[in-house]
């Protein structure tokens, strides 16, 4: 059994990192908080334009022909945009996201596909896995803002309309819930009805897309406006989605380890009463011994 003051030293060291993982835990509730007040406030509105979009679609059909409507069949590769964190301590969040980024890089190997990683635990884990990233955002922390993505999503549009990619994925962690994330590789582009509702995009019935509109100017040119608005509104919807769930993963995480170490110090409190009541035991004993042998 180790010495009574080993074991003072290591539940000091136990209660120091129980303090710390107790504060990490206050800090990322408090940042959950503000993340999903901006991933809640995002919704309607990225809910609402895509039902915009859809009823305009019907309204349009086989009167517009938008590039990012448009299937690139004879472009040479794909894109995955991979969205992980930039610290760590947030239990199983990052490796629940690239090891379904690396189920979709393992599924389609029919064309090269283009690799961009946002944060730095993912391109570190690229890394390890000896495999190229053609592009790594560390810039964006886990408050993004719109300012931020929109350049990103400017670019993949740009570059899908010259024909460049075939197609653009986004692997991220969908928040449903504080208590249930998914991680998902949605498309982005192209857009198109089928694809929403394959990845669980906010996609309006038919029955509720019936209402009757009179659109000024005609529709095809609001498509053409407010096309490229969504591909930015889902892919920041995308963002806000993965920095609520990081929160949530880390909140639970170090929720987890403050348990862990209040059962670590009560265990080591049990050894040292333990140790300590050997420790008087043996005083004892040394005592009575010299006793008896001065007799």
């Amino acid at each position: 059994m180790a010495k009574a003051r080993q074991i003072v030293k290591r539940r000091k060291a136990v209660t120091n990192i129980r303090k710390i993982t107790k504060t990490m835990q206050l800090i990322a509730t408090a940042r959950y908080q503000q993340a999903y007040q901006r991933a809640t406030a995002t919704q309607p509105y990225t809910r609402k334009i895509t039902q915009l979009v859809e009823e305009l679609s019907a309204a349009a059909e086989g009167q517009i022909h938008h590039e990012l409507l448009e299937d690139n069949p004879d472009a040479p590769k794909d894109l995955l945009l991979v969205l992980t964190s930039n610290r760590g301590l947030c239990g199983g969040y990052n490796a629940s996201i690239l090891r379904k980024a690396m189920t979709h890089l393992g599924d389609h190997t029919d064309k090269a596909t283009e690799l961009h990683v946002v944060g730095k635990k993912g391109n570190a884990y690229f890394r390890f896995m000896r495999r190229t990233v053609d592009r790594a955002i560390t810039n964006i922390d886990d408050r993004p803002r719109f300012e931020q993505v929109e350049p990103i999503a400017t670019e993949l549009m740009s570059r899908y309309k010259a024909g460049e990619l075939r197609s653009v994925y986004v692997a991220f962690m969908r928040f449903i819930s504080t208590g249930r994330q998914i991680p998902e590789v949605m498309r982005l582009l192209p857009l198109s009805r089928s694809e929403e509702k394959a990845t669980g995009a906010p996609v309006v019935a038919a029955a509720h897309a019936a209402a009757q509109y009179d659109f000024s100017p005609e529709p095809a040119e609001l498509l053409k406006v407010l096309l490229p608005q969504t591909v930015k509104v889902r892919l920041y919807q995308c963002f806000t989605d993965a920095a609520v769930s990081e929160q949530v993963a880390r909140m639970v995480a170090m929720k987890a380890a403050t348990d862990a170490a209040g059962d670590m110090i009560k265990l080591l409190s049990r050894q040292f009463n333990r140790a300590r009541q050997s420790q008087i035991t043996m005083e004892l004993l040394d005592i009575v011994g010299c006793a008896e042998a001065l007799k």
